[in-house]
C-alpha cells in the first residue's frame, strides 16, 4: 500500500509538472487595434511589433493587428482596454485624454516645433508621471508613439492668417484643446471620427481638418481637400496601452517580450513619423496639392488664451511642469 501511494504521488507530481511546462507553452493571443490606414506609421509599427513579439516567443505570442478603426474608433478602443474587451491600442491623446485627462498637457497650441524635444520629455519623468496616472485608470502605458506635428487643410483657401479660419468649419478629433484651439482662432469646430472624415470633407460637412502630414497623406485626404497650410498649430502623441486586465494574466517573461518588441515598434514609428514631412511635401505638390508656410507669430497669440484656460484645471499643476520643460 506504502508503495501503491508512493507511486500515486509520484505520477500527481509529473503529471503537475506537465500541466505547468504546458500552461507557459501555450499560445498567447493578443489584438492590437488602431484607427490609422495601412501605411502610416502607427500601423507600419504596429506589424513591427507583432512580428518582434512572435519572434522573441519562439512564436507563442501572437498579436492580430487590426487598423482603420476595425475595433471601433479611438474613444470605444480606450472603453474596450478598460474593460479588458481590448487587449492593446495605439491610440490618440485626445481620446485618452478624456480618461487621464493629463495627456491634453502635450497639446497646448505652438508649444513643441522639435520632435525629438517632446520625446524626451515622454521618456522622461514626466511619461513616467502620465504611465502612473494612466495605469490607476486600468491602462499600462508600453511607449509613446508619435502623432507628429499638425498642419490644417482645407478645401477653400490657403490659411495664411488667422482671419482665413472665420467661418471655416473645420474637423477636430474628439480633443477638447484642438476645439479650443480652432474656436480662438475663428473656425466652427466639429467632432468627426476620423474613419468619417474623407465622405465628410468630400460631401463638405466640413471645409477642412487638421492633421500631421502622415494622417493627410497616408488617407488620402488631399483629394478632397486641395489646400494644406503648414501651421503647426500643435503636438499629438500616440500612447500605446495595453488593458491592465489582458496585462495582469501574463507571465512576467511574456511581459518582458511585450515590452521589448514595443520599444522597438516605438524606435521605429518615431523614425518613420520624423522622415514623414520632407517626403511627403514633395509627393503631394506632385499630386497638385496647393502648401504654403504660415507666419506662426499671429496664430500663437490669437491661442494664447488656451493655455490660459488649461491651467486653471484640475491638469494645471501638471500643464505647469510640461511648458516649463518644453520652453
Amino acid at each position: 500500500m506504502t508503495r501503491f501511494n508512493s507511486l500515486r504521488r509520484t505520477l500527481l507530481a509529473t503529471a503537475v509538472l506537465a500541466a505547468t511546462t504546458l500552461s507557459h507553452a501555450q499560445a498567447v493571443k493578443l489584438t492590437l487595434g488602431h484607427g490609422a490606414a495601412p501605411g502610416n506609421p502607427r500601423h507600419e509599427a504596429a506589424v513591427k511589433m507583432a512580428e518582434v513579439a512572435k519572434a522573441k516567443s519562439g512564436g507563442r505570442i501572437e498579436i492580430q493587428v487590426a487598423p482603420s478603426a476595425q475595433l471601433g474608433d479611438d474613444a470605444a478602443m480606450v472603453t474596450a482596454l478598460r474593460t479588458g474587451a481590448l487587449d492593446i491600442s495605439a491610440n490618440s491623446q485626445g481620446a485618452v485624454a478624456t480618461t487621464v485627462p493629463e495627456y491634453a498637457a502635450f497639446g497646448m497650441p505652438f508649444l513643441f516645433t522639435d520632435l525629438p524635444q517632446v520625446w524626451k520629455m515622454l521618456d522622461g519623468p514626466l511619461g513616467k508621471e502620465l504611465a502612473d496616472k494612466s495605469a490607476e485608470k486600468g491602462l499600462v502605458v508600453l511607449g509613446y508613439w508619435d502623432n507628429g506635428i499638425r498642419h490644417m487643410s482645407n478645401s477653400k483657401r490657403p490659411l495664411s492668417k488667422p482671419e482665413d479660419l472665420k467661418g471655416l468649419k473645420m474637423r477636430t478629433p474628439p480633443d477638447a484643446v484642438t476645439v479650443d484651439i480652432m474656436q480662438a482662432l475663428g473656425a466652427e469646430a466639429q467632432q468627426i471620427k476620423f474613419a468619417e472624415l474623407y465622405v465628410a470633407l468630400q460631401q463638405g460637412v466640413v471645409d477642412g481638418q487638421e492633421n500631421p502630414l502622415m494622417n493627410i497623406h497616408a488617407s488620402k485626404l488631399y483629394e478632397v481637400n486641395k489646400f494644406i497650410s503648414m501651421t503647426g498649430h500643435k503636438y499629438e502623441m500616440t500612447p500605446l496601452l495595453m488593458s491592465k486586465r489582458s496585462w495582469d494574466r501574463l507571465s512576467d517573461a511574456d511581459k518582458k517580450v511585450l515590452q521589448e518588441a514595443a520599444a522597438e515598434a516605438t524606435q521605429l514609428q518615431r523614425k518613420l513619423s520624423k522622415e514623414s514631412d520632407d517626403k511627403l511635401l514633395a509627393d503631394l505638390k506632385s499630386k497638385g496639392v496647393q502648401i504654403n508656410t504660415v507666419d506662426k507669430a499671429p496664430f500663437a497669440k490669437a491661442t494664447g488664451n488656451v493655455d490660459d484656460k488649461w491651467l486653471t484645471t484640475p491638469i494645471g499643476p501638471f500643464l505647469k511642469k510640461v511648458i516649463a520643460a518644453a520652453r
